[in-house]
């Protein structure tokens, strides 16, 4: 955390005690999934100030803890309850890049390390980085600052997600040429091909993007480094190279009937909508359509609930969910206490428009139709049990549970095992954690002018985990090229604002 930020009285220490939580509300759900635009409605100025007042003067927030980017909250919502917008902007982009993007989709584990989250519904911090990231787009006070200098010295940084970004904002504001590959043919990464609209419609990303190139940062598009860019000329070319490419091998489920037409990677499905929303044109013969069709998306984490979304506004005949572990508790489960992240039942707004949804379910085949075309799942019932001598998990069929349900789709959605490692890292021959992710030393792989941030070096997490990377990543390449940084790092006592 930064120690020179001097922590402040709140405002209104007891505004908890007579406002209580609320947030925007949700258009309504049979209406939303005619379309592709974000879910929520507008939500007064005045409002958002009577939820900052909630944020309690609580002595240790826990809440920094709880951010990987260590937002330093309660001071950027008291300056929201002062109505200073300005400076709350200061705050809030003295360690998040991209406030208008977490603010939007992160799962808030800032919000469940909240003191008053103990007793109370905690404070809404979510929706105000939002509300202050808006507002400071609508007061002008987020415009491009190009460096005032430059270094002379040029960085590459590999892949536009999140990471990617947040390296190239952090090393282009202190002086570095940044250029930024990314083999699709928009930047974005994960933000673009991976996160449906109606949870971040894409003009969010693009008023992003084109204030970056404002800054002097260049964007290469179509630029797969590793097959049409040479990984290791790119070495040469650059005084240092940031890998943010992501974990992006899916991992598999190859049980009988994998090869069936039908059945697919998650991220196939949710790319190919994105593209298709973007106006892009999908060949018929590759298309991953849901409509009219029994689905069963398996895996019961976020990206299998914007399958279920992305599913529904194609209009399929049915939507069912599954999940191999076992269902969790509705309130915060006793080994996840306060203030961990909980373990505990969530219910996305996707699963609000329709879906159904079960749990310790084990998926045994997949049935075809004669002709090469998925026409049922087998699935079947499981009790999860704990071995007293390891302690270890396993689970055992439930005996006459065995059944087959009727789906022309099936969605995987299990999650990630590594980054590819064909292409450019096999170029460059970077070294590989047992994993399968990039090995690295503070960043800084096996090779001196080589560092990584991310997926492709901590493995599948969140948008919020890859900016924290991205900014402590650039940190290390700014060490590297000048013997000192002046970038903020989240354990720095300097604070350098935005």
């Amino acid at each position: 955390m930064n120690s020179s930020v001097q922590y402040i009285n709140m405002a209104d220490p007891k505004g908890f005690l007579s406002v209580t939580r609320e947030l925007p509300g949700k258009r309504d759900a049979k209406n939303r999934t005619e379309d592709y635009q974000e879910l929520y409605v507008e939500f007064s100025e005045e409002k958002t100030i009577k939820q900052a007042s909630r944020c309690m003067d609580c002595g240790i927030p826990f809440c920094h803890n709880g951010c990987p980017l260590g937002n330093i909250i309660p001071e950027f919502n008291d300056a929201v309850y002062e109505e200073d917008w300005t400076t709350a902007y200061d705050i809030l982009s003295s360690t998040n890049n991209f406030p208008e993007f977490t603010g939007r989709i992160c799962p808030a584990p800032c919000e469940a390390a909240c003191v008053l989250g103990i007793n109370q519904p905690p404070v809404a911090i979510e929706h105000i980085e939002k509300s202050i990231a808006e507002t400071a787009f609508e007061k002008g006070l987020i415009r491009p600052k190009p460096p005032t200098t430059r270094t002379g010295k040029k960085v590459a940084v590999v892949g536009s997600g999140p990471a990617g970004l947040a390296a190239a904002a952090q090393l282009n504001k202190v002086g570095h040429k940044v250029t930024v590959y990314e083999r699709n043919t928009r930047i974005g990464g994960l933000l673009r091909y991976g996160i449906p609209d109606f949870k971040l419609e894409k003009w969010v990303v693009e008023r992003r993007v084109a204030l970056m190139e404002a800054e002097g940062i260049k964007f290469k598009v179509n630029a797969n480094v590793g097959e049409n860019v040479d990984a290791k000329k790119l070495v040469q070319d650059f005084d240092a190279v940031v890998l943010t490419g992501g974990s992006t091998v899916p991992r598999n489920l190859p049980i009988k009937g994998r090869e069936l037409n039908g059945v697919h990677f998650a991220m196939d499905f949710l790319d190919q909508n994105n593209k298709r929303v973007a106006g892009d044109r999908i060949p018929k013969e590759t298309e991953i359509l849901a409509t009219d069709k029994n689905i069963l998306v398996i895996g019961g984490g976020d990206t299998g609930s914007d399958c279920v979304g992305t599913s529904n506004r194609h209009k399929a005949k049915s939507v069912t969910q599954i999940e191999l572990l076992a269902k969790p508790p509705e309130s915060r489960a006793e080994e996840t206490p306060w203030p961990l992240w909980p373990m505990m039942l969530r219910t996305s707004t996707s699963h609000e428009e329709g879906c159904e949804r079960e749990w310790a379910i084990l998926t045994e085949e997949f049935i075809g139709d004669g002709k090469g075309n998925l026409k049922a799942v087998k699935l079947v019932n499981i009790e999860w049990k704990k071995d007293q001598a390891t302690g270890r998990n396993s689970f055992v069929k439930i005996e006459g549970s065995e059944r087959e349900i009727p789906c022309e789709l099936a969605l995987l959605a299990i999650g990630f095992v590594h980054p590819q490692h064909e292409g450019m890292l096999k170029q460059l021959d970077v070294e590989l954690t047992e994993r399968g992710n990039v090995k690295d030393n503070k960043y800084q792989t096996n090779l001196e002018k080589v560092f990584v941030a991310g997926d492709m070096r901590r493995g599948q997490s969140l948008v919020v985990w890859a900016i924290s990377e991205g900014r402590e990543a650039a940190k290390a390449v700014d060490e590297y090229l000048m013997g000192e940084s002046m970038l903020e790092g989240k354990d720095d006592s300097n604070l350098m604002l935005a």
